[in-house]
């Protein structure tokens, strides 16, 4: 029996995957650093502790990892507020789900992030609780979050059902022991292997539905 609903952000409510890729990338070019192509995939799921300390010791940034983190944030809450970029269908399918069971939100970004997305959506009192991965000791593909949203929102994780879009938040959520629907993000698709352990896929939030969290949770 499914008693709550855990929502993921990035990539599954908004399609932010590129825009935090573009403000990293802007960010690195400006101070001489040394971005390349796969640092975007290696930062994915990453908590803001472990990505700013990536762009200071991979990249080459010659700032803190603190002041890194506040330099981005502050970018993307100016990216956020001139143009939410919104999936279609996420505020639909979050307040379709919020109808039937609980709501929590496991993420990587950051907590003014966070909330600032949900204040814009419009949705911000439809989850009973949110947890960043700021707020745990690690980021995805650990379970930190899901756990934690789990604990917060006093449920089992067995009796959890996460919406993941990505391989990082695939495995956080499978490791959590928490059933699992996956929405693929097309951009930044998750690699087979952890589409694989996802209990239902879904084309898109339009598909998310009562019926398929049920789904979910009836599989062996």
């Amino acid at each position: 029996m499914i008693e709550a609903v855990v929502f993921d952000l990035d990539g599954l409510l908004l399609d932010t995957e590129q825009v935090w890729d573009e403000v990293r990338e802007a960010l690195t070019r400006e101070r001489g650093g040394r971005w390349h192509d796969g640092a975007q995939g290696d930062m994915m799921g990453m908590s803001s502790t472990e990505w700013s300390s990536y762009m200071q010791k991979t990249l080459g940034l010659p700032e803190p990892p603190e002041e890194l983190n506040r330099l981005v944030v502050e970018r993307m809450q100016e990216r956020y507020r001139e143009r939410l970029p919104l999936i279609e269908g996420a505020v639909d399918a979050v307040r379709r789900i919020g109808a039937r069971w609980p709501l929590g939100l496991a993420s990587s970004s950051n907590r003014e992030l966070i909330d600032l997305a949900l204040e814009l959506m419009g949705v911000a009192d439809l989850f009973r609780v949110t947890v960043s991965s700021e707020e745990v000791a690690r980021g995805k593909p650990a379970p930190d979050v899901y756990l934690e949203a789990a604990r917060r929102l006093g449920v089992a994780p067995e009796r959890v059902v996460a919406i993941e879009d990505s391989g990082a938040g695939i495995n956080a959520a499978k490791a959590a022991g928490v059933r699992l629907i996956a929405v693929p993000n097309p951009h930044f698709p998750p690699p087979d292997d952890a589409l694989e352990r996802a209990d239902v896929v879904l084309g898109s939030l339009a598909e998310l539905t009562p019926d398929a969290v049920e789904s979910a949770s009836s599989r062996p």
